[in-house]
Formats: structure tokens, sequence, C-alpha cells
């Protein structure tokens, strides 16, 4: 997702031909029938005031527009006698009632970003005839934040010990070995307190929470827009639900095929995917020259050396503080995800090589400068209030390790990392020492995930959008995602970062022109970003 702001919208719309209940059934990977939900036979929300908090930033006279509810699900959809949990939504109503189509659900990506507070900042991504005609709906998917939140520790404590021994970039035998062991604890930790919510996480179940709210609204078909992870909940809901499928747009692709087979080479190719936008970045910023700082001389050689530099040793800046190769490897990798953050990025690189060479007053000058874009993450203050409860939710690896098969044992993974970094050398360990390390040893075992097929084929084809430069989902991947689904026209842009929606007016124009008319755009185009990166907006 485009750092931590992505809206993304999965979009109820009236569908006009067909109805939820004259239908064919979806079926699994298994084969086995799954009905979609029927409108008129699911129960409507009971929308009502807002919790105090929840439309923090909404301008007073705007305020009327929204109201917020708890839709109740099985947390098995297939054996009620496990329970229920509640979905928690917030919708923003259609502007123009007489010309609503439909609701439009948000979703952020993640896997486990809230998406619940979406619609207060829907004018940032859709044309306002998407805000006009829609009612936008937020939520948070099962086991994340306001919805039955999955947590695996009871104290904030135990959960700082476990996520404290984590390396990012973990590189001497005792941070492997250190970093492999955190991920068996944290596992150890999630079997005993989880709950059955933990097997049941997987982007299936999600899905079908999802059909149940869609018809729960009362729309017969679904509309979808979805962001980097969330593209796998449109591609995995229009396969398994075609003809409930109205328009779907799909914004920094996942792979479904590739992510849901085979998690090693998936998280092999994200690998690979940063360091195009690495490359990317280095090469835009030797053409901007004194647009960006880091321009002077060869910036890849220099990044180079700055990232082989801090692999033996830490980087001590004039002006207090060090930066090691975890905070310089998370830093660059977040950095990437925006490119209004590329001129900040780049003045911290340069600072970072004149602490290398402090040789002339303009060395002294930008080794001293404080960092903008490698910043520390906020560190917890739970030994200032000891027990303190533990408010964060664990749905990333429930839903990554229920999705992604990871066919190695643990003890492969430092082999694996050797590899990874011999093609990709800034991010193939960091990549490594993420979902690869921690899902072999995730407690939830066989998990009731979709894989496939993806061929369902749509009455309207889905809306595919890919930047060439995507760090996290790389453009590649688009490609694929358009190849694999049924019925699907991609949307090309020349653009850094992840996700573009709202910063492409061409690509949002059509996108708005999709949703609410069924205009399928013309495929084989490329569309430019509102701002290149270094360029002045």
């Amino acid at each position: 997702m485009r750092s931590f702001a992505l809206a993304g919208a999965l979009v109820a719309g009236l569908g006009t031909a067909g109805t939820a209940g004259t239908a064919a059934a979806a079926t699994d990977a298994a084969g086995a029938a799954v009905k979609p939900a029927v409108v008129g036979a699911t129960a409507a929300p009971n929308w009502g005031t807002c919790p105090a908090g929840t439309l923090a930033g909404v301008p007073a006279d705007q305020v009327q527009f929204y109201s917020c509810a708890r839709y109740r699900v099985p947390i098995d959809h297939d054996n009620a006698t496990l329970g229920t949990i509640d979905i928690a939504l917030l919708k923003r109503a259609a502007r123009t009632p007489a010309t609503r189509v439909g609701s439009l659900f948000l979703n952020p990506g993640g896997p486990g970003g809230s998406g619940l507070t979406m619609p207060t900042v829907g004018q940032y991504y859709f044309q306002p005839q998407v805000l006009d005609r829609f009612d936008l709906i937020g939520f948070d998917p099962r086991g994340v934040g306001d919805s039955n939140p999955l947590r695996c520790f009871t104290t904030q404590e135990d959960a700082d010990e476990v996520f404290g021994a984590q390396i990012a970039v973990p590189l001497s035998r005792t941070d492997i070995s250190g970093t492999l062991a955190s991920y068996r604890d944290y596992g150890q930790f999630c079997k005993n307190n989880a709950g059955s919510l933990l097997n049941h996480m997987s982007t299936k179940d999600v899905v079908r929470d999802l059909d149940t709210l869609r018809a729960a609204v009362g729309d017969q078909k679904l509309t979808y827009v979805g962001f980097s992870y969330g593209t796998l909940i449109g591609s995995t809901y229009t396969s398994m639900f075609p003809k409930q499928s109205r328009a779907i747009v799909i914004d920094g692709n996942v792979d479904p095929a590739l992510r849901t087979s085979d998690g090693v080479q998936y998280d092999r190719e994200r690998a690979q995917g940063f360091e195009i936008s690495l490359d990317g970045f280095l090469e835009r910023c030797d053409q901007a020259g004194a647009k960006c700082a880091f321009s002077d001389g060869n910036p890849r050689a220099k990044f180079d050396e700055v990232r082989e530099y801090l692999r033996k040793q830490p980087i001590t800046l004039p002006g207090g503080g060090t930066v090691d190769i975890n905070r310089f490897t998370g830093g660059v990798s977040s950095a990437l995800y925006s490119p209004a953050r590329f001129p900040a990025l780049a003045e911290d690189l340069q600072g970072l090589y004149a602490a290398l060479h402090p040789s002339g007053a303009q060395a002294q000058t930008w080794a001293a400068k404080p960092l903008k874009a490698l910043t520390a993450g906020k560190q917890g203050l739970a030994d200032q209030n000891p027990d303190s409860p533990y408010t964060s939710d664990d749905s990333y690896f429930a839903v990554n390790c229920a999705d992604k098969p990871f066919k190695i044992k643990q003890d492969q993974v430092p082999g694996i990392a050797a590899q990874w970094e011999r093609e990709s050398r800034t991010f193939g360990r960091y990549q490594a020492f993420a979902d690869t390390a921690a899902c072999p040893v995730w407690p939830a075992k066989k998990p009731d995930a979709y894989r496939g097929p993806w061929r369902a084929k749509t009455d309207v084809p889905v809306v595919v959008v890919g930047n060439y430069y995507d760090p996290a989902t790389q453009y590649r991947f688009a490609q694929r995602m358009a190849a694999e689904l049924g019925n699907a026209r991609l949307l090309s842009v020349d653009a850094f970062g992840h996700c573009i929606l709202g910063d492409a007016l061409g690509v949002d124009k059509a996108v708005a022109d999709y949703l609410t008319d069924l205009k399928v755009p013309a495929g084989g185009q490329v569309f430019q970003p509102n701002v290149q990166p270094f360029e002045t907006p």
C-alpha cells in the first residue's frame, strides 16, 4: 500500500444483469460449492452514530453524511459452532442520492491495514462523480483493528521482548539464530493466545465476509477497488463469485497464482521488485542533477559504498546518532513507497556518504544534517507501564501465512537469504527474514485458503493498474494479474511508488467512468503521474 495512507475501495454496485439469488454458485480450490450471499436474505446493517474520535478531522458540516455499524459474521462460514465476530463499518453517504449506483467498500491492503476510516479521505483517491454516486464504506477486515483484533500477546512487554529480538538484516550467526528463535516464540504466543480465529484468517475468509456485506447493504453485485494486498481480495472475489462482480479495480497488484502457490518464490520476486525501484530512483537522481542532493558523482556507486560499509559497522553522524544496516535498509525500503519522499531520501543518502568522506566544509555540512527519511521507528513505552495491555493486532502474519504456502523448514532460511542477497544485494536478506522466516513456524496449519483457479470470467473486465517502478508489487505482477484473470484490462503508469490512484489524473478519470458507468478503459494505455520524482508539484 502507498505508505500508510492508501485507500482501497471494495465497491458494491447495483448490478444490471442477474441477481444473487439466481446466479450460479462459485467453487473453492477443492471444488466445493461456495454460494453467494443473497440480497434480501441477509439482515441490513444497523447504521448509527460513529464512536467518539472516529470522525476526527472531518469538517463539522460533513459529519452528517457519516454513520457507523457493526456487522456479525461467522468465524467459520462452514461451521457455525465456532461462534461469530463483528466487522466494524463506516459509511459516507452518496452526495447525490438520486443518482446513487451502490455502495463502495474501501480496503487499504496490508494485510492487516485498517480500512474503517477510509471514507473520510475518499476525495484524495476518487473523482467527484464517484463520491456523488456511491456510498463509501470502510471496514476493518476480520482480525484487524476494531473487527475482533487477532492478538497473540496479552501484554505489551511480551510483544516487545519477542519483536525486539528480530533483526531486519541479520548478518552474524548470533543475530540470525536470535531472529529465527524470535519467530518461533511469536508462533508459540499465537498458538497460546489467539484462539479459534487464528485458523480462519485467510483471504478466502475475508472475501466471504465481503460477499455477506455486499448482500447486507442491498447490492446485487460488487464493485471493488483494492490496493496492494487488497488486489488479492479483489482477484479472489472475482474468482469465487464472478457473477456477483460488477466492476473491479485493483491497484498495486500481487501475482495471485504465485502468491498462493509458492511463498518462497513470491518473496524472492518481491525483493527483486524493490531492487528495480531502487535502480530507477538512482537513475532518476542522476538525471535530475542539482534537484537531487545525491546526484553529484555516481549515485549507484555511492549508494553501494554506503550499504557495504553499513554491512560491517554503523555510521556515526557528526550531529549525533548512528545508522546501522537495519535502519538503513528499512528506511530506504519505506521511502521507495512514495516519490514525495525521494528528495529527503537523497539528502539522507548524501549525508551518510559525506560522513564516510568528511573532508571539506560542504561534506561536514551534509553529514551534520538531521536525517529525514531514514528515521528510526517509534519505541514502545511498555517499560514505563508494567503489564500494559497489548493493543495491536497480529493479522499481518495470520493472513500471509494462511495464503502463502512455504514448503521449507525454517532452518533453510539462512541459505535462502544468502542466495537472495547475491541477486538482490540491498533487499534480498531483508525480505528473507520476514515472511519466509516466520511462516514455516506459524501455528495455523492447513488453513482454508483459496488457491485458484483464477480464470473465472466476469461480465465486465477487471481493471488492473500497475506502476513501472512499484517497489512492493513490481510491474511484472500487474502484467501477470491481468493475464491470469479471465477478463481483465491492464493500465500501465510510468510512475514510482506503491499504487497510484489519486496521483495520476488520467487513471483517476478512467477509473471514475468505469466505476460509475461501466465504461471500460481502452487497453494498452500508458499513463503519467501528476508529478514525476524530483519535480515541483
